[in-house]
């Protein structure tokens, strides 16, 4: 009762405070193309997957894209491809399947929007890039842990509580997934980017 009262408040007050961000996102040509384009990055790289022993995996890259756009354009755009991207992988990515119809809005909604948050900081400086990825990469994790302990604990190994499985589980592919998408993409020349996706018109100022 009490995992299902703290996974219930995440959620909800994640959804709640990710839509009051997102207000005023402008939504014009530019930024649907740029969307569209990370959606699809996102859910091909997402269907590449490394098998790890626990029974988890790792995808190819795929919370880069997400990541990228929220730090060089917007970051709210980032969040509103991210809640497409999770509900167009419950269709397109093979091998993913919903044990109860919540888990859309804890796992599906969640683990890909957050990855918006990474430019939640802004990306002028490496300090604030880098928070903005820590919270987002934080994020997603509790998400997935979250989302195991309520809807996966029946798969629990012998010996192993719903809270331990999880945690095991979700942070030995999650975390390190999420920390080598922070170093690739602090290797990247954030500036540059910006500069030539903002070019021609100004998206949204921190």
């Amino acid at each position: 009762m009490i995992s299902l009262t703290i996974t219930a408040v995440f959620a909800v007050v994640y959804l709640l405070a990710t839509l009051g961000l997102c207000r005023g996102v402008k939504l014009d040509a530019r930024a649907l193309c740029l969307g569209g384009v990370v959606c699809a990055l996102t859910l091909v790289l997402a269907s590449i997957r490394v098998p790890l022993p626990t029974g988890s995996n790792i995808t190819c890259g795929s919370w880069i894209p997400l990541m990228l756009l929220a730090l060089v354009y917007d970051y709210r755009l980032s969040i509103l491809a991210g809640w497409v991207c999770g509900l167009l992988a419950m269709i397109l990515i093979p091998g993913w399947q919903a044990v109860h119809w919540a888990q859309i809005f804890v796992q599906q909604l969640v683990c890909f929007s957050c990855l918006g948050y990474a430019g939640i900081f802004g990306s002028e400086k490496r300090q604030k890039a880098l928070c903005g990825m820590v919270l987002a990469v934080f994020l997603r994790c509790c998400g997935h842990v979250l989302s195991g302990v309520i809807f996966y604990s029946q798969n629990a190994w012998d010996g192993w509580g719903a809270w331990g499985y999880s945690l095991a589980y979700n942070l030995s592919s999650r975390l390190p997934e999420g920390i080598l998408s922070i170093v690739i993409v602090s290797l990247l020349p954030l500036k540059l980017l910006r500069r030539s996706a903002l070019k021609g018109g100004t998206v949204f100022a921190y």
